[in-house]
């Protein structure tokens, strides 16, 4: 008998070669020809086709599991400033991945942004992170147009068509509406177009007021005569130039460094002149549109004023009469309320003296007796202090200049001491 094997067995039987003979990952050129995200993870399908005849000659499926596409696709989407799309050309890192129950596909770990992106591409996102990180990506979108711009400087090549449409359609405008145009040649096209424009802005900046709004026109032309504008140092001096400067530069389907930075892009020159013009009709739209808000604010205002003085002049004579009243009401009602008022507070007073007077009489007595005893109790204690009733008694006090002796050591040989008794004064001298 023939040995046999499960379709699971012989799956893995391939899954576990592919592991042996491919171990490695692998940087592969292809095109999207289907890009799909499903919770989180995402699916490919890549193409390669013939350069002669466009057929395709090779094809792929491919996946990129959630842990690594959430790193991928926003670091891809940032450096090249779009997200993955078919028809687009892309360079991934791969490795070969057999599964037994979902077949053969090649498992995504890396993508390289740069490959995408091009030289040219690649160029130009590098000049907009230096002027991001400048801090001057945005200053010309923070600038206003002036609400009457018509002084216009020009910065263009003089022979080229774009030039002369741009002057036609400001001039022709059916508003009838009119701009002084003045014209600063440049190259625009070629290795000079750098030079040739930011020595038209320094000369424009050199006489800045005279002037409202810049404009920088060219014709169409291939996506790479756009490379003159995609330059570092052009793109700094329109950044930081003080007047609003409008780009037309280039087709729809173009945009340059310029056109990113500077303060209005627009299609073609024609365009721009468009937009001038709709700017200064939108400000004669304004101007009419208030100059006929102001008078029907003032008629209205007027009206009401007449009907509210027409109305107050009738009601004078009856608000007066009515208010006249009111007021000598008024005043009969103070004048008996304070009349009231005064006899209640007189009446009250009266009664508060009685009150007073009958309590202050009794108490006035009792202080004259209680004041008369204790003069009594003193006049005893002080007769029983009398030192006459001690000399009576039979004691006697020896002074010395006038000071009572209390120690007979205070005396010393020859000093005059006087005793008192009873009846008489004895002095004598001490030996």
């Amino acid at each position: 008998m023939k040995q046999k094997l499960t379709l699971y067995e012989l799956n893995e039987l391939v899954s576990e070669t592919l592991q042996t003979v491919m171990p490695d990952e692998y940087w592969v050129e292809a095109e999207l020809s289907e890009v799909r995200e499903v919770r989180g993870h995402c699916y490919m399908e890549l193409v390669q086709k013939d350069e002669q005849t466009n057929t395709p000659i090779a094809k792929a499926s491919a996946k990129c599991w959630k842990n690594k596409w959430m790193l991928m696709r926003p670091y891809f989407e940032r450096m090249t400033g779009q997200s993955l799309r078919a028809g687009m050309k892309v360079l991934l890192k791969v490795y070969a991945n057999f599964h037994e129950a979902y077949g053969f596909s090649w498992i995504i770990t890396d993508i390289d942004p740069v490959y995408t992106m091009g030289d040219m591409a690649r160029k130009r996102q590098e000049i907009i992170a230096q002027l991001k990180a400048e801090g001057v990506f945005d200053l010309q979108k923070e600038l206003t147009l002036p609400l009457f711009a018509q002084r216009v400087a020009v910065v263009s090549s003089e022979q080229a068509a774009g030039y002369g449409d741009f002057l036609r359609q400001l001039q022709d405008n059916d508003a009838g509406l009119c701009f002084d145009v003045q014209l600063f040649p440049a190259v625009m096209q070629g290795e000079k177009v750098e030079q040739s424009v930011i020595n038209a802005l320094n000369q424009i900046n050199n006489q800045v007021d005279n002037f409202d709004v810049v404009v920088i026109i060219r014709g169409g032309g291939a996506t790479s005569d756009l490379s003159g504008f995609d330059t570092i140092l052009l793109a700094e001096n329109v950044a930081n130039f003080p007047l609003p400067i409008i780009t037309g530069i280039g087709h729809d389907r173009d945009e340059s460094v310029l056109d990113m930075i500077s303060f209005q892009r627009v299609k073609t020159p024609t365009a721009a002149a468009a937009y001038l013009v709709e700017h200064l009709r939108n400000t004669w739209h304004r101007i009419d549109d208030a100059e006929q808000e102001i008078i029907q604010i003032v008629r209205h205002a007027m009206e009401l004023e007449k009907n509210r003085f027409d109305l107050l002049t009738s009601k004078i004579p009856f608000l007066f009469s009515r208010v006249k009243l009111q007021q000598l009401t008024h005043l009969q009602q103070c004048q008996q309320r304070l009349t009231t008022s005064a006899r209640l507070h007189v009446h009250k007073a009266q009664q508060h003296i009685e009150v007073h007077s009958a309590r202050l009489f009794p108490t006035i007595q009792r202080l004259l007796l209680d004041t008369r005893h204790h003069l009594n109790l003193l006049e005893q204690r002080c007769s029983l202090l009398d030192p006459q009733l001690l000399l009576k008694r039979g004691y006697s006090i020896t002074l010395h200049q006038g000071r009572a002796v209390r120690n007979a050591h205070q005396l010393k040989a020859g000093d005059e001491i006087e005793t008192r008794v009873e009846k008489g004064i004895i002095k004598s001298t001490v030996k």
